[in-house]
C-alpha cells in the first residue's frame, strides 16, 4: 500500500481529522531515549503527559524504563490500574480530595511526590496515614527556568528538613527541569543542596531531570540519577525547531482534508483549534503540512484551519488528504480519545487515549 493509499483508508474508515501514530517509529523513538540513558548512566522514567496511553507506557517499561512520570493524580490512576507500579507525580498535590485519592493509589503502587512549598509538605502525612505506609517526597528545584520550583539553595535543604521530619514521609531527593542552556548553573545548584543536606545526615536518592531538548545535555549535570522526557516518543515541530528530531523521527500526523479554496492563495482544512490547539510553540503557524511544506497554516476556528498558500507552487485541491506534523504533540493527543496506529503504510488498529482529560 502507498501512503496515498493510506491516506485514503484513514479517510474512509475513520474520517478526518484522524490522528495517526506510526507504532515502527514509537518503538525507534523509544529505543533511541533507552539508548541515550543507557549510555550516560541514567534511568530512563517517561513521562506519559505526552502519548497518555497504558499501551506505550508497557512498550517503555518493556525497552528498559525504570518506571514513569505522571502530571496528575488522574493520569497516575489510570496507569495504576493497568499495572504501572512506580510512578513519579511531577507536581504539588494541594486539597482533601486529591490527598484522599493520593492515598488510595498508594495502596496500588509505589508512589513518589514532588513539592516546592511548606504548604503542599503539610498535607502530604495524611495521604501516607490512608496508605498506611510512608510516601516519599522530592523537592522541586528551580534552576532557571522560572516554572515551579524552589529558587534558593536555602529553601531547597529547609523543605528537605521539613520533609524528612514529618511522620509518614521521607525526603526522596531533587527533581529540576533545567533550561537547555543552564548547565553549570544547575549543577552549581545541585552540588549546594546536595552538601546542605548532608550536613544534616540526609542523602538524595533520586536526583531527576527533565524534558526531551535536555536529552542532549544528559551526563553533563553529575549526580543526576534519572530523565523524564515526554515528547521524545512521538516528537513534533517544536523538537525539530529545538534540533532533537528529525523529520523521520515524528511519529503523529494529523490526516486532515482540504474542504475549501476560495481564493488562489487560501484553502481551508477540516482541521482547526479543536484539533491541532492553538498553542504554536513560539512558532509561526500551526503545524507543517508533508505535502506542501511551504504552505502556512495561518489561523484557526474552531474547526477551519486557515491556508496561506502564497508561498506554495504546488497547492492543493479541495478533497486532498494532507498530513500534518503538529507544533506541540502533547496538547493534540489530549484531544481526541483514539490514535489512529499504522505500521508503514499499513493501519493495525486503534490506541485508546487512556488518560486525556484527566485534570486532576
Amino acid at each position: 500500500m502507498s501512503i496515498e493509499d493510506l491516506k485514503a483508508k484513514v479517510a474512509r474508515e475513520f474520517g478526518t481529522p484522524a490522528v495517526v501514530v506510526d507504532l515502527d517509529v514509537v518503538e525507534r523513538n523509544i529505543a533511541r531515549v533507552q539508548e541515550m540513558c543507557d549510555a550516560a548512566g541514567v534511568a530512563n522514567r517517561p513521562h506519559i503527559k505526552t502519548h497518555k496511553s497504558p499501551i506505550i507506557a508497557s512498550m517503555q517499561r518493556d525497552a528498559g524504563a525504570r518506571g514513569i512520570t505522571c502530571q496528575k493524580i488522574g493520569e497516575a490512576e489510570v496507569m495504576a490500574e493497568a499495572g504501572h507500579d512506580d510512578i513519579l507525580i511531577a507536581y504539588n498535590i494541594l486539597g482533601e480530595e486529591k490527598l484522599g485519592r493520593l492515598g488510595r493509589l498508594m495502596s496500588q503502587a509505589k508512589v513518589t511526590v514532588a513539592a516546592d512549598n511548606p504548604t503542599v509538605v503539610a498535607g502530604l502525612p495524611g495521604a501516607a496515614t490512608i496508605a498506611g505506609r510512608d510516601l516519599g517526597v522530592v523537592v522541586e528545584c528551580d534552576t532557571g527556568r522560572k516554572r515551579a520550583g524552589v529558587e534558593t539553595v536555602a529553601e531547597a535543604v529547609a523543605l528537605a528538613k521539613d520533609i524528612a521530619s514529618r511522620p509518614g514521609l521521607s525526603f526522596a531527593g531533587f527533581m529540576l527541569y533545567p533550561p537547555e542552556n543552564a548547565m553549570d548553573e544547575t549543577q552549581a545548584f545541585l552540588d549546594e543542596a546536595v552538601a546542605g543536606i548532608r550536613a544534616f545526615g540526609l542523602e538524595p536518592q533520586i536526583v531527576s531531570s527533565g524534558g526531551t531538548p535536555n536529552l542532549l545535555n544528559l551526563g553533563k549535570i553529575k549526580g543526576v540519577t534519572e530523565h523524564r522526557a515526554g515528547t521524545s516518543v512521538f516528537n513534533d515541530r517544536m523538537m525539530l525547531a529545538a534540533g532533537v528530531a528529525h523529520l523521520q523521527d515524528c511519529a503523529l500526523t494529523v490526516y486532515a482534508t482540504v474542504v475549501s479554496r476560495a481564493g488562489q492563495d487560501r484553502g481551508i482544512l477540516d482541521s482547526g483549534s479543536k484539533t491541532l490547539t492553538s498553542d504554536t510553540g513560539g512558532l509561526e503557524g500551526h503545524g507543517l503540512i508533508l505535502e506542501h511544506p511551504q504552505a502556512k497554516i495561518a489561523r484557526f476556528a474552531e474547526e477551519h484551519g486557515f491556508l496561506d498558500l502564497s508561498g506554495c507552487n504546488d497547492r492543493p485541491s479541495v478533497g486532498d488528504v494532507v498530513r500534518i506534523v503538529p507544533n506541540h504533540v502533547c496538547v493534540v493527543v489530549n484531544m481526541v480519545d483514539r490514535l489512529v496506529a499504522v505500521r508503514g503504510h499499513e493501519i493495525v488498529g486503534e490506541l485508546p487515549v487512556a488518560a486525556r482529560g484527566r485534570l486532576t
